[in-house]
């Protein structure tokens, strides 16, 4: 089922600032995980705020920091293959709107 400004199963024509471009319409499923881990993330960001304005420990800091970064990676492969899944099950509709295999590597690559 398509999402705000999309049309079908990999995406449809959004106008952005920058021109118009093409999004991605990942399951329902996904789509609340991934916001949930999201969510997780963010909160772990307040937490280490809160240590560093409480002058906590800096082992401890630094093992917060690395959580999160670990946490928000994870919900960044989350979401990429989502978008391969949807890719890999509409193919024509992926090229079309321009996630070609060349393009999906790039963007694996960029989250490495």
């Amino acid at each position: 089922m398509p999402h705000r400004g999309t049309t079908g199963p990999v995406g449809g024509q959004v106008h952005t600032p920058w021109g118009y471009t093409y999004g991605v319409n990942i399951p329902d499923t996904d789509r609340d995980d991934i916001i949930r881990r999201l969510r997780r993330v963010e909160g772990q960001i307040r937490g280490v705020q809160q240590m560093i304005e409480d002058e906590r420990e800096c082992n401890d800091i630094l093992t917060q920091f690395a959580a999160a970064n670990r946490a928000l990676s994870r919900a960044g492969f989350k979401f990429l293959s989502a978008t391969m899944d949807q890719c890999r099950l509409h193919p024509d509709e992926a090229d079309e709107s321009g996630y070609t295999y060349e393009t999906l590597e790039k963007m694996f690559l960029r989250l490495g």
